[in-house]
């Protein structure tokens, strides 16, 4: 086993590990440390899935539970990159290519009526939304901008839109009927098997048997009324076209990816209604789901003159929607994963309560959050902004982020227990002793789902936050709700370890919307804060607070302490930008920053170095911090646009900076002997490096696939320049 192992993934951060990693393998080869890969890819999950379709030489390992195995353990030190969490169009699309690329793969059966057919699409099933992380997260994390991250953004504040007290700019949630409105929740004081049982007229139908739970797991149920989401989505398009605003809905319908493709899909057919109560019957027949999108739906429908031209005449008279790109027509509907809360959110406020509309021009917008679990604390910001205008960047302190999220914690958990109910009746949550632990009243298409909290990644979760407090002295919260069922749950866990600890005076506990403010209010005086939150929560503040703050959230520091001692090294969040990619192919420019591994694989060799006292390792370590410092301070990020520096540049400043500041260490003669002939020649050769770096640029990129690209061309277009392969090599 390698000592570090180094995750293949999707789009940008995978194109960008082709120029990275062989810089990383070579100058930690140099110190007796190897970095091996495992591949959790979308493609790479799909062909580990299907070996019985597959020819020998094309079968695959399953890497993701291989990984699953070893992060549960203490010899675990993983640098994870973003992957895609895939929304059904996406897996599609991959499974088109695969195919493409001569691998026998099944297609993905929509509404499968076979067993066999149920069997392809449970196994397609495992591989959608965040199927990733919940295997790999076997500890809780610590996110925060790195202390270099922080200070160069503040001497170089990124720009911030301006915010008016009267910015018709508002965020709006169901009052009633939603997951939060409808939760109930309990704690198993024994170890139990529970099945989930929808009981009707017509009899009862199990819809899941055999979850077992050990004692001291919050075991939470709700469910959100189609009915109520109906109303509320058509009362909503209606304030938008009154306002004179943009109309956009935010979900996550990747990680969340059972109930969020469904209210998704009942948004398009809202904004759609007098079309689908029109042609309704002739959509089914043109298989139109609206799940997968309006871009889908126009795919479909595009030669049926008489549709097209009923959804011109709906669009006109619809308000304005919220864009993803303008100029290609891709609106907010388009697909369920183009527009992902944690993302587009932060991004909006940021930009000052500004979208882009079809007509290519930045407007307000009526921000659609059907579930109001969350909506406060995006509420709650735009609120703060419009009455104390924009964040000063070069001023706010920071929010870092405690969050719990081991072993499938709470909702992103929830995908083996999530429903959307067939039948009128009663759902009850039955364990085996007979106890009905939780039930409700359902109608025909209301979304039903349990999720889960174990005791031991509660209890891990507090004590990381009693010692990141006490490391940073400062202001630290537990975003809480003493009134939400699950909350108070956590809370019966949290208040007897803090006192027993002695700390609960350095701890205050907020509900969402409360903590929002509080925490705007410290980092706009400059002072700092701790957000200690759940799952959920830790996903949109970890986009939210970095993105005000540094412009970015791919530039955070991202631990997970594995709870069996071992190590997870995020590259913060960010996603795995699509966008990136198709500039790629387009002009050969990427313009993916790599800091976030920079300060991944930092940490990593730390953590190495610690765990096996290797001192080699920590002298890499420290010299990582002093190029990822050099990067910053010298302004040696990538461009935007093409023909200036991307990221194949700055991996060559890193490299001549990581090299020069191991040839000029003291504390190791071997490595610096070893580096200072490597540093001279990265020196001597800058232009003739950067000349060949910058000659790549400019015309199309062919890498002969998108989610399974050809490796040897990915390299060649990552790596073009011969002069520094022949230095690294």
């Amino acid at each position: 086993m390698p000592d570090i192992i180094y995750t293949k993934v999707d789009e940008a951060p995978e194109l960008a590990s082709a120029s990275f990693l062989p810089i990383i393998q070579q100058f930690t080869a140099a110190a007796g440390v190897s970095v091996g890969t495992k591949d959790i890819s979308l493609a790479g999950r799909i062909l580990a899935a299907f070996p019985d379709h597959l020819a020998d030489d094309q079968r695959q390992s399953d890497d993701l539970a291989d990984l699953g195995r070893l992060v549960k353990t203490a010899e675990a030190n993983v640098i994870k990159l973003p992957n895609i969490s895939a929304s059904v169009p996406q897996l599609t699309a991959a499974i088109k290519e695969l195919q493409g690329q001569g691998f026998a793969l099944p297609d993905y059966p929509e509404a499968p009526e076979t067993d066999s057919g149920k069997a392809v699409r449970a196994r397609y099933d495992v591989i959608k939304g965040s199927a990733v992380n919940p295997v790999l997260r076997e500890g809780n994390s610590d996110r925060r901008a790195a202390k270099a991250v922080k200070r160069f953004a503040q001497k170089n504040p990124h720009r911030m839109g301006d915010w008016t007290a009267d910015s018709k700019t508002h965020v709006s949630s169901m009052s009633g009927n939603d997951f939060i409105s409808n939760e109930v929740s309990a704690t198993l004081k024994n170890d139990a098997v529970a099945k989930i049982v929808l009981e009707t007229a017509q009899g009862d139908t199990v819809l899941k048997e055999g979850i077992s739970y050990p004692a001291g797991t919050v075991v939470d149920a709700t469910f959100m009324s189609v009915a109520a989401l109906k109303d509320f989505l058509a009362s909503e398009i209606e304030k938008t076209k009154a306002q004179g605003v943009l109309f956009s809905l935010h979900l996550k319908a990747t990680m969340m990816k059972v109930s969020d493709p469904i209210i998704f899909g009942h948004g398009v057919k809202a904004f759609l209604a007098p079309v689908f109560e029109k042609h309704g019957a002739a959509l089914a027949d043109l298989g139109v789901n609206p799940n997968s999108g309006f871009g889908d739906l126009l795919a479909r429908v595009k030669g049926d003159a008489a549709i097209m031209a009923d959804i011109d005449a709906c669009m006109a008279d619809r308000p304005p929607m919220y864009m993803v790109d303008s100029e290609k027509g891709v609106t907010n509907l388009h697909v369920s994963s183009d527009v992902i809360i944690d993302a587009s959110m932060p991004a909006l406020i940021r930009a000052g309560g500004k979208g882009w509309g079809p007509d290519g021009n930045e407007a307000d917008a009526n921000c659609v959050i059907p579930d109001n679990s969350y909506a406060p604390i995006y509420d709650e910001t735009i609120r703060f902004f419009k009455e104390n205008g924009k964040l000063d960047p070069a001023t706010a302190g920071t929010v870092q982020n405690i969050g719990l999220m081991a072993q499938k914690a709470e909702e992103y958990g929830s995908h083996p227990t999530t429903f959307e109910i067939p039948e009128a009746g009663t759902v009850k949550m039955i364990l085996d002793d007979g106890t009905v632990l939780h039930e409700h009243e359902v109608e025909v298409g209301d979304i039903w789902r349990s999720a889960s909290t174990r005791k031991a990644p509660i209890e891990d979760w507090v004590n990381l936050a009693i010692a990141r407090q006490k490391a940073e002295g400062c202001r630290a919260i537990f975003w809480l709700d003493e009134d939400r069922a699950h909350d108070a749950e956590l809370l019966a866990y949290i208040k007897p370890i803090i006192f027993a600890e002695g700390v609960a005076d350095k701890f205050e506990i907020m509900a969402p919307r409360a903590a929002t403010r509080a925490s705007l209010e410290t980092i706009t005086k400059g002072d700092d804060t701790i957000a200690i939150s759940g799952n959920v929560l830790r996903d949109y503040l970890t986009d939210l607070f970095p993105i005000l703050e540094l412009a970015t959230s791919a530039k955070m520091l991202s631990i997970v302490k594995l709870m069996n001692g071992g190590g997870l090294f995020e590259t913060g969040a960010g996603g795995s930008a699509p966008k990136h990619v198709q500039q790629l192919m387009e002009q050969n420019h990427l313009r993916w920053d790599s800091l976030g591994e920079f300060c991944a694989l930092g940490e990593s060799l730390h953590f190495l170095a610690d765990v096996k006292d290797n001192n080699k390792a920590r002298v890499l370590a420290k010299a990582v911090e002093e190029a990822t410092q050099g990067i910053l301070d010298d302004g040696r990020s990538p461009s935007r646009k093409v023909g200036e520096p991307d990221n194949r540049d700055s991996h060559y400043w890193f490299a001549r900076y990581w090299a020069n500041a191991l040839a000029s260490q003291t504390d190791d003669a071997e490595l610096a002997a070893h580096f200072a002939p490597i540093a001279e020649a990265l020196s001597a050769n800058e232009a003739k490096i950067l000349s060949e770096l910058a000659a790549a640029q400019g015309s199309a990129a062919d890498l002969a696939g998108y989610y399974r690209p050809d490796q040897a061309r990915t390299a060649d277009v990552m790596r073009p320049s011969q002069t520094f392969n022949d230095i690294m090599s």
